[in-house]
């Protein structure tokens, strides 16, 4: 096992912040220290908003540039989209943010990953693909089959390896697909990636 994954913790409410750290410190492959210093940074808000996504990008903007997990009292599909496009790699609702998800989550972060609430993801993928359009350039044959394949188990919250092999393939071409779409798209990150496919109506 290799050394523990250090996690910083940022909150505007001292009492959320406290919570979030007693969480972390229940997770023996974490290390929790100051945000300044973390591999990732799990910001801890009441709801989303306008204030809670510039913190979003502010944390990514830290020395180490940690990956952010938001952990939010509630969350809508937009926000969702939202907080990837703003550059979280991991969303969690507070009521499920217990010791083993957070970690899971903070760990799946840690390795580029992306980790979502599989009810708000449903109710996210369920929605009209014209609901979902922004316009962005995106059109059906940008994507090909094997890249909306792994694109959307990555939108799933599987990491790399289960994604080699449910479609059969190595870690390596996976991670590759992934680096492509992010390249040619001019996106920060997988995150980021499932934002802008989900939005578009590929997914």
């Amino acid at each position: 096992m290799g050394a523990p994954v250090s996690v910083g913790v940022v909150a505007l409410d001292p009492v959320l912040e406290a919570g979030t750290r007693t969480t972390l410190l229940a997770c023996p492959d974490l290390a929790v220290c100051e945000p300044g210093d973390a591999r990732v940074a799990v910001l801890t808000v009441d709801r989303l908003g306008p204030a809670e996504l510039d913190m979003v990008r502010t944390v990514r903007t830290h020395r180490t540039c940690p990956a952010v997990v938001l952990v939010a009292g509630a969350l809508a599909p937009g926000d969702v989209l939202h907080t990837l496009a703003a550059g979280a790699r991991g969303l969690l609702l507070r009521r499920e943010a217990d010791a083993p998800r957070l970690g899971h989550a903070v760990l799946a972060a840690a390795r580029d990953d992306c980790t979502l609430p599989p009810g708000l993801l449903e109710e996210v993928l369920d929605r009209p693909a014209e609901a979902r359009h922004d316009g962005g350039g995106w059109s059906d044959g940008m994507l090909s089959d094997r890249e909306r394949s792994v694109l959307r188990l990555v939108a799933d919250g599987h990491e790399t390896a289960e994604i080699a092999q449910r479609l059969s393939y190595s870690p390596r071409t996976v991670t590759t697909v992934v680096h492509d779409i992010t390249q040619r798209f001019r996106l920060r990150n997988r995150a980021h990636a499932v934002a802008y496919a989900l939005r578009a109506g590929l997914l």
